[in-house]
């Protein structure tokens, strides 16, 4: 089954929301396949659906200081933060009904742990918590939406991210577990491999071989966001 990647570099969270809703309406009128969308962000915190501000440990004017913007966003979920050294990984799938959303979001943390199975890091899930894990802490955060069938929003692969931006938080709401990276178990910090084996075991776990296309070219040349 073909399916399409866009693999693209640091884009402002607020254009990525726009863009998603292009990708997501393409998806849903037919008008592409099921597409895997690459980036990274400049560092913001948001908030999914059920998220607490109570989970937020510093003030938002502090957040302004350093430059750090915050969103409340449609995904699941509750705070995370995103900025560089993460691969973040946004997806428009089409499901065919409600049965198939907790299935597809553990078929998400398959790909992940086989991601990291090719870089030799020994990762899992744990029973009621979304996400993949490193003993007992956290190196993808997973949080999805799912709107007329289709999926949007996704996940956040932790390559080599600013570690002290997350005591900005309790990361996802969870007191008792802690963050890690690739860097951090492997040593690895090779973006593009990680994107490589990240893109082998995507294609393995949902057996869809990707074709690889500029954003531009889906969006049109007059959207110049890359």
């Amino acid at each position: 089954m073909d399916a399409i990647i866009i693999n693209s570099g640091l884009i402002e969270y607020e254009k990525a929301l726009e863009i998603q809703k292009i990708l997501h309406k393409l998806r849903k009128e037919q008008k592409i396949p099921d597409t895997l969308w690459l980036l990274e962000h400049e560092p913001v915190i948001t908030f999914g659906r059920r998220g607490k501000e109570d989970n937020l440990k510093v003030p938002t004017d502090y957040l302004k200081e350093v430059g750090i913007k915050i969103y409340y966003v449609e995904r699941g979920g509750d705070v995370t933060y995103h900025g560089p050294g993460q691969i973040i990984g946004y997806l428009f799938f089409k499901i065919n009904d409600l049965r198939e959303i907790r299935a597809f979001v553990r078929r998400l943390e398959q790909a992940i742990i086989l991601t990291l199975k090719k870089l030799n890091i020994n990762a899992h899930q744990i029973e009621n918590y979304t996400g993949v894990w490193v003993g007992n802490n956290k190196i993808c955060a997973i949080g999805i939406a799912v709107k007329d069938w289709i999926t949007f929003h996704g996940f956040a692969l932790y390559l080599n991210p600013i570690m002290e931006h997350f005591n900005y938080i309790i990361p996802c709401g969870i007191k008792d577990k802690g963050i890690t990276s690739i860097y951090k178990e492997s040593g690895i910090n090779d973006k593009e491999l990680v994107k490589s084996m990240l893109i082998l075991a995507f294609e393995e776990t949902f057996n869809i071989k990707f074709k690889s296309i500029n954003l531009n070219q889906i969006l049109g040349k007059e959207v110049s966001y890359v």
